[in-house]
């Protein structure tokens, strides 16, 4: 009988797939190697066994012992899975920015969770680095992986994921285009294809927000280059040990825009359910595509599974609000239509200002169209409330007839983003929508900037 003796034994020997619509661009053979076919969906599957396997030979970690972790999940996922075969327990600290798919995963195999802040610096005491430091120092009988510094991370790419591409492309590859965060995969497979065959090039995927591109390129750790990004799963604000440079060729950056978007089109276009990272590494392969010649072979590798993304990257409404939908914006009903199903909150000449500034801070709202009996005939604005304040302390309890300004201009629901956008300035701050029967809506100038691509 032919059966793995336990799920372990099931990781590793992941396909490699022709890309095909997605790259049609490209003059050169693209070919994906999916990772999410390991057990844990996740290329760290690989790196997370080596780990413990190399911690138990050393004797880091004991019997009854407990796995601490700082994770974007996917390792969280592999450690969690061989913590469960092996007879481990699992902390792990993530960064809230995460999904939240991820998190209800490692908690559903049994590991605590614990998320911190993410627009935190490194050494801060609340970030998931220092977190996880702290906690593996005072959890008796625990192992801190350290993903990131730990060579065993690099060690289990050059013993499987670079030997396993070699032989499926039979000695064809010409570059290996892969995602950069704790930078074992690269720096693995990137050693050993170069082993084989020193003129193999190697790309990482870097996303803005990130030290990596900027680094390799010019030997500068620059602090400016380090912000917030959405993107999951690439990118650093520090330097971690498994980062190769001298066998990575280069780096190629991608908007977080385009992770999410590429995404998507992996889905739609090759039917490969795969997740962020593997969206910006796709777009990236894109952007390098004239490095590329007819007779070369591309392996691009997808890290993770798009089950990790459902609420994200595959939610519609969450694209929409990031602006990365891509959707033809043209008329005013398109600027309005996440929210078109909310009624329109107003306030009556004759109501005080106090009022306005709760109706203001209640539905989180900075424009109010005012209304009497034959319709609208002014406006509020809180830059202007603001000012007023400032002149006159008792401005709360004066009607708001009194203060407000002309009323908003009116345009119908086919009305173009050109023509609402030009209405629209420092002494008007919204417009309304005619929507038929007696029905009104307000644009802002945040819904005509959201929509700029």
């Amino acid at each position: 009988m032919n059966y793995a003796k336990n799920i372990l034994e099931t990781i590793g020997n992941t396909p490699m797939v022709k890309l095909n619509k997605i790259v049609k661009e490209v003059d050169a053979l693209v070919l994906a190697k999916v990772e999410t076919f390991n057990p844990g969906n996740s290329v760290k599957d690989r790196m997370a066994v080596k780990m413990i396997e190399d911690a138990e030979k050393a004797g880091f970690l004991k019997p009854g012992g407990t796995i601490i972790e700082g994770t974007s999940g996917n390792t969280g996922m592999g450690l969690a899975i061989a913590a469960n075969v092996k007879g481990y327990k699992c902390i792990f600290v993530m960064a809230d920015k995460q999904s939240k798919e991820k998190v209800d995963i490692l908690r559903a195999l049994g590991a605590e969770v614990v998320v911190c802040p993410t627009h935190v610096e490194p050494d801060d005491p609340r970030s998931y680095y220092s977190v996880s430091k702290r906690l593996s120092e005072e959890t008796p009988n625990s192992w801190y992986a350290l993903q990131y510094d730990n060579l065993s991370n690099t060690a289990a790419h050059y013993e499987s994921t670079g030997p396993e591409i070699w032989e499926q492309t039979d000695g064809k590859i010409t570059h290996f285009v892969v995602g950069v965060g704790t930078g074992g995969t690269i720096s693995g497979v990137g050693k050993y294809l170069k082993e084989k065959n020193p003129n193999i090039k190697i790309w990482g995927i870097d996303t803005y927000g990130s030290v990596f591109k900027k680094y390799h390129e010019t030997g500068i750790f620059d602090q400016n280059e380090i912000y917030s990004y959405i993107t999951e799963g690439i990118g650093e604000d520090i330097l971690p040990k498994n980062v190769n440079f001298d066998v990575i060729d280069g780096f190629e950056k991608v908007t977080d825009k385009d992770g999410a978007v590429y995404t998507r089109k992996l889905a739609l276009e090759e039917g490969i359910f795969v997740g962020n990272s593997a969206g910006s590494a796709i777009k990236g392969l894109l952007q390098l595509k004239d490095k590329f010649k007819s007779d070369d072979v591309v392996v691009v590798l997808f890290h993770d599974h798009g089950s990790r993304y459902v609420g994200k990257m595959f939610n519609d409404d969450w694209m929409r609000e990031r602006g990365f939908l891509e959707e033809k914006v043209k008329y005013a009903t398109d600027l309005i239509k996440s929210h078109m199903d909310k009624p329109l909150v107003s306030v009556k000449t004759e109501e005080l200002v106090s009022h306005a500034i709760e109706r203001m801070r209640q539905y989180k709202i900075s424009q109010l169209p005012v209304e009497d009996s034959t319709g609208f005939v002014g406006s509020l604005d809180e830059s202007d409330l603001f000012r007023l304040y400032f002149e006159d302390k008792n401005i709360a309890d004066k009607p708001i007839k009194e203060v407000m300004q002309k009323a908003f201009p009116v345009v119908y629901k086919n009305a173009s983003v050109e023509e609402i956008s030009k209405l629209i300035n420092k002494n008007n701050q919204a417009v309304l929508v005619d929507l038929g029967n007696d029905k009104f809506h307000i644009i802002t100038k945040h819904d005509v900037i959201s929509v700029i691509r």
